[in-house]
């Protein structure tokens, strides 16, 4: 309070306890009027919403960090969650301490001032990279939020802040607690949709589009509680959006020290926590992809469901030239165009077929809502509405979607795992795992089941 400095915890600064206050964001913070510590930065740490939050505060932070207010208002973000903007201020000020808006400024300024630490694009390109409308908005930002403009700041890097790759930007992803790459990254493996995905090593690749426009990211380990993102694109625009959907395929956003406290207490799937500390939910960067890749995937063992993902990649997606050294050749296939297909011949079953398309037809016209809005209830509905597609496909979806609390209980995988407990009734056993059963699902999944059996579950 005396010096006008927010730290992070574990900064080295040690002020009389008497003179702290705690906050729950880095924003809130800012909206009070301090800045950053010179010392420990914290902003270069990603927003996280605490887990404690309502699920309906927890959503807007999600769709805030998506962009929902670069060229919406509150209002119109409270009504995709179905309230009015006031009442959605007010939640975030008694939760949060920071207004939506608030909370946008305050991520696109921090994400700017690490492309300022670790970059040598420009002013004018961090800028758009971040969101901004202009460079002046940038500038004032920068001043409100660090007393100081984008080039006093980049003056204050340090030497070992700028990243440097072999083509591409290189950025940093950085998290909390244990994370286990190798499962994970032979989880995407795995499943890696050929075209479109591709596995080498400890590196995982794709295809992206952003704004209408083909591009590449990479992940790999980095330094101690971080991956290197590597992304190639043909501009930055939009950029901060790219990182975060990055950083949800590899699970960056769990809450794993309390997610692994609470399952580690118990007595069924406790030991394996503890055993496999670092297990996290594998996201995705195309929820609709996902979706697709699930349904193909039903009743039949990954490396066919691999092998008909691909041909309908060929079929219907765009061609991407120049990455065929790195085992990308195409981008996903939209929701409208698979809709609108014929998907005879690829191997599919008429009814699954038509499934595959029902669904691509309900995200398209948005009864099935994939961007985080809908809550785990009303996505689980509006995908099982669809003719055969059911729970176990609605979970699965929401699993790698990111919804903590997911849990395809018909996985045979997970039926296997857990056959001689609560007489072999997955979803009563897992209601003690609430709200961490999308994690419970993955550390069964990683300890127990071979992967063959990961891509079979009742429709």
């Amino acid at each position: 309070m005396t010096t006008g400095i927010y730290c992070r915890p574990g900064c080295s600064a040690r002020p009389n306890r008497e003179n702290l206050r705690s906050y729950v964001l880095a924003a809130a913070a800012e909206a009070d009027d301090f800045r950053a510590c010179h010392r420990c930065r914290p902003y270069r740490e990603s927003v996280l919403a605490p887990w404690t939050a309502p699920e309906l505060v927890c959503r807007a932070v999600r769709l805030i960090l998506d962009g929902a207010l670069d060229a919406e208002n509150e209002e119109t973000l409270g009504s995709r969650l179905g309230v009015s903007g006031r009442h959605l201020r007010r939640l975030f000020q008694e939760h949060l301490g920071v207004t939506p808006d608030g909370l946008a400024r305050s991520s696109r300024t921090h994400f700017a001032r690490r492309l300022l630490d670790d970059t040598d694009l420009s002013v004018l390109e961090i800028a758009f990279a971040a969101g901004f409308g202009s460079v002046r908005q940038f500038n004032r930002s920068c001043h409100d939020v660090f007393r100081a403009s984008p080039r006093e700041l980049r003056a204050r890097r340090r030497v070992t802040d700028r990243l440097v790759a072999d083509g591409g930007l290189p950025l940093r992803l950085t998290y909390h607690g244990p994370l286990d790459w190798t499962a994970l990254v032979e989880y995407l493996g795995a499943r890696a949709i050929p075209g479109v995905e591709q596995v080498s090593g400890d590196t995982y690749r794709r295809t992206i589009v952003v704004d209408g426009d083909p591009g590449v990211i990479e992940l790999r380990p980095g330094g101690r509680e971080e991956i290197v993102l590597v992304v190639h694109l043909p501009h930055w625009e939009e950029l901060i959006h790219v990182v975060e959907r990055a950083r949800r395929i590899c699970g960056l956003n769990l809450d794993i020290a309390e997610a692994e406290r609470h399952l580690g207490r118990d007595d069924v799937i406790g030991p394996i926590v503890r055993a496999n500390s670092g297990v996290r939910v594998p996201g995705t960067w195309d929820p609709f992809e996902t979706g697709v890749r699930a349904i193909v995937g039903q009743q039949i063992s990954i490396a066919a469901a691999n092998t008909i993902s691909g041909r309908l990649v060929a079929r219907l997606g765009t061609t991407v030239p120049g990455l065929s050294q790195l085992g990308l050749t195409h981008m996903f296939p939209s929701a409208q165009t698979v809709a609108d297909a014929d998907l005879h011949g690829l191997g599919l079953p008429p009814a699954r077929a038509e499934a595959v398309r029902a669904f691509a037809r309900a995200v398209a016209e948005g009864d099935v809502r994939l961007d985080g809005s809908a809550s785990l209830e009303e996505l689980v509905a509006s995908v099982t509405a669809i003719a055969g597609l059911g729970d176990w496909t609605a979970n699965y979806i929401a699993l790698r979607l990111g919804e903590r609390d997911a849990f395809p209980a018909n996985d045979l995988g997970l039926r296997r795992a857990l056959a001689g407990y609560a007489d072999g009734k997955p979803v009563e056993l897992a209601e003690r795992w609430r709200p961490w059963r999308a994690l419970a699902a993955t550390q069964l999944w990683s300890a127990n089941t071979a992967p063959v059996e990961l891509a079979r579950g009742a429709a």
